[in-house]
């Protein structure tokens, strides 16, 4: 077991944010200090801990096992018979989580009652009693923990959050086109062939359900009639002005982009997941708005590709899709309530764990995660963080560059 000495250095943060001219104030950087030498270790590779004549061999066990501490007694280097030595082990960890751990007689060694769980990161008491006296030791073994100040952190937008219930949505990603069906299109014709004495509206007017679009003057009887907008939406073509004569023809296309409807395609591998009422997730090309949408229909048929073509009726919006525009789409397979989760720009790697980085005051430690389901901004917690962590999001790349600077490692 290796002892690393804690030292609050000098980020790679603190660097870059002094490069860029952040003023950070004298008490956010740190001096390391020197490490000190390697701590003695046993025939079972253990951390040696004496007085006098008697000592002891403290390591953690994982062969086969889940990790576990075991200890080996000498007393002028000869073995002691476990059975003589009383033994605890406190293991003091980051924000004062204390491990209380007693020892039972096996063999020629004393082992441990509980499990060891990562990280092992902590401060280890040892209190014995053999023949009357007692024996206290105490030293640090810390790994994946650093200390960075609060005006560090903030120069260098270092986020975090509480881990918690999450409700998660799994999507496949699908694109297409915005489509504008046969009713938002309706086209203007005269009643009765005449003259056009007043024309109310021009190209690209916004117009109303039953305003009126225009006066004609009747052939026939030479009474006006007016012409009212069938439904609401904007002038989209303009075929005729005032005082022209109707003659039989279209005279303007009134257009209702608000039925526009998005035509997805949806591939062999995926036709199982959709159905209609299916909801769905659109972003338009250069747009920075997501648009909630369901699926209305799926066409019975499919492409010379394979794919089927999904229509997606959209919610009401303030400014309506562009008709043609190009779309990426997210459409939702499921959605379920999870216990824990925590977002994934969180996450890194240590050693052969995914892990984040709790935050407990001004200090910083790995917690392993045993993961679960995710979608494309949360991964579900199985185990290794308990709810209610603050834990590290926004440049947790920082926490890990400062803690492979310091050396902290994984040593029994």
């Amino acid at each position: 077991m290796k002892t690393t000495n804690f030292i609050p250095s000098i980020t790679v943060a603190v660097l870059l944010g002094l490069s860029a001219g952040v003023h950070l104030p004298a008490s956010a950087v740190s001096t390391p200090i020197t490490e000190q030498a390697e701590p003695e270790k046993g025939p079972h590779n253990g951390r040696m801990l004496r007085e006098g004549s008697f000592a002891l061999e403290l390591a953690i066990f994982e062969t086969g096992v889940p990790p576990e501490f075991r200890v080996w007694l000498t007393d002028n280097k000869n073995p002691i018979n476990p059975d003589d030595v009383e033994l605890t082990v406190t293991l003091t960890r980051l924000g004062n989580v204390i491990d209380d751990i007693k020892f039972i007689s096996q063999s020629d060694f004393l082992r441990g009652d509980m499990e060891i769980y990562e990280p092992h990161s902590f401060i280890v008491t040892v209190n014995a009693s053999y023949q009357g006296k007692k024996y206290r030791w105490q030293y640090d073994n810390l790994e994946g923990r650093t200390k960075i100040e609060p005006a560090v952190a903030d120069a260098m937008a270092i986020e975090t959050a509480i881990a918690g219930s999450q409700k998660l949505h799994q999507t496949i990603p699908a694109y297409g086109q915005v489509w504008l069906p046969p009713s938002a299109h309706r086209t203007v014709f005269a009643r009765f062939e005449g003259v056009i004495t007043h024309l109310n509206v021009k190209l690209g007017d916004k117009v109303n359900k039953g305003q009126t679009l225009m006066t004609i003057e009747s052939n026939e009887s030479l009474n006006p009639y007016e012409i009212k907008s069938p439904i609401a939406g904007f002038v989209a073509k303009q075929m005729a002005n005032s005082g022209e004569q109707t003659n039989n023809r279209e005279l303007l296309v009134i257009t209702d982009a608000s039925q526009s409807v998005v035509k997805l395609a949806v591939y062999p591998s995926d036709y199982s997941k959709v159905s209609q009422g299916t909801l769905v997730s659109i972003k338009a090309e250069g747009s920075l708005v997501n648009t909630a949408g369901k699926v209305s229909f799926i066409e019975p048929k499919v492409r010379s590709d394979q794919a089927r073509m999904v229509w997606v009726t959209l919610a009401q919006q303030a400014e309506p899709l562009l008709e043609g525009s190009f779309v990426k789409a997210d459409i939702e397979t499921a959605s379920f309530e999870v216990p824990l989760a925590v977002k994934k720009i969180g996450l890194q790697s240590f050693r052969d764990f995914t892990v984040v980085y709790a935050k407990v005051a001004d200090e910083y430690e790995v917690r392993m995660l045993e993961l679960g389901r995710s979608d494309a901004t949360w991964v579900e917690v199985l185990g290794g963080l308990p709810a209610g962590t603050e834990y590290v999001t926004e440049n947790s790349y920082i926490i890990k560059a400062d803690i492979e600077k310091s050396g902290a490692s994984h040593d029994h």
